[in-house]
């Protein structure tokens, strides 16, 4: 009986430490998320205005500049240096990046404020952060695996993305909708997966050291995708055209 409780305690010693290793590391991930965020609100605000549209489409032409595909592909850029250097990058650059990505990001995103009314934008984000926030807790709650669920909604992605490309030629608002119901299904299933793969994460990592904050910091990238990507969707559905 001895020999059992001891075991019984140590065990309990060392889920403690993990869930307060997943704590501490969740919270740098979402400070992160919502320092992007707010860098992102703060550009797109600032870089909505006719001038700058007109920099992006010409008004005579309607046609788009180079401006505007610069500002529509840098921030893809911007995530594949980030994903693919993150080993070899320090802390301090892919801090920098991040916060220039958000910052390119908020810019592109300064068309929505012109193209929506403002109180539309303002509903859809409030929607979005109230759809992120319930999926957040339930993926930090539940213990349920999600792995699979993970994987049936990464090849959801795949299939908005090649959907997406098909339509840049088709130009079928039918097929815009559909892609955007089944995107918001897709980015509230990630949410939830992602947040519970970053838990597990943080339990596996040591509060403090370099690998860990880069894993935050990358985790931040993850949910501010999530976050960013669901509110497009939204808005493609909800929001109403001024």
């Amino acid at each position: 009986m001895e020999n059992q409780t001891q075991d019984y305690t140590y065990q309990n010693v060392i889920q403690m430490d993990d869930a307060d290793a997943s704590r501490k590391f969740i919270a740098n991930v979402f400070m992160w998320m919502f320092v992007a965020l707010g860098i992102s609100a703060a550009f797109a605000y600032e870089f909505s205005t006719p001038a700058f549209l007109r920099l992006l489409v010409d008004p005579a032409t309607n046609q788009l500049s180079g401006l505007f595909y610069l500002f529509m592909f840098a921030p893809l850029a911007f995530v594949l240096i980030m994903s693919f250097g993150m080993n070899r990058l320090s802390y301090g650059v892919l801090a920098f990046l991040f916060i220039l990505y958000s910052a390119v990001t908020g810019i592109s995103f300064s068309i929505i404020l012109l193209a929506y009314t403002a109180s539309s934008v303002l509903g859809v984000f409030l929607t979005t952060s109230l759809v992120f926030g319930v999926m957040a807790v339930a993926g930090y709650t539940t213990k349920t695996d999600l792995t699979k669920f993970g994987s049936m909604m990464f090849m959801g992605l795949v299939g908005i993305i090649i959907a997406s490309v098909i339509n840049m030629f088709l130009h079928s608002q039918a097929l815009d909708y559909l892609v955007s119901y089944v995107g918001v299904a897709v980015f509230v299933g990630l949410t939830a997966y992602d947040v519970q793969k970053l838990k597990n994460i943080g339990a596996g990592l040591q509060y403090g050291e370099a690998p860990a904050r880069k894993m935050a910091l990358m985790g931040g990238l993850t949910l501010y995708l999530d976050f960013i990507n669901l509110f497009l969707m939204l808005i493609r559905i909800f929001g109403r055209r001024r």
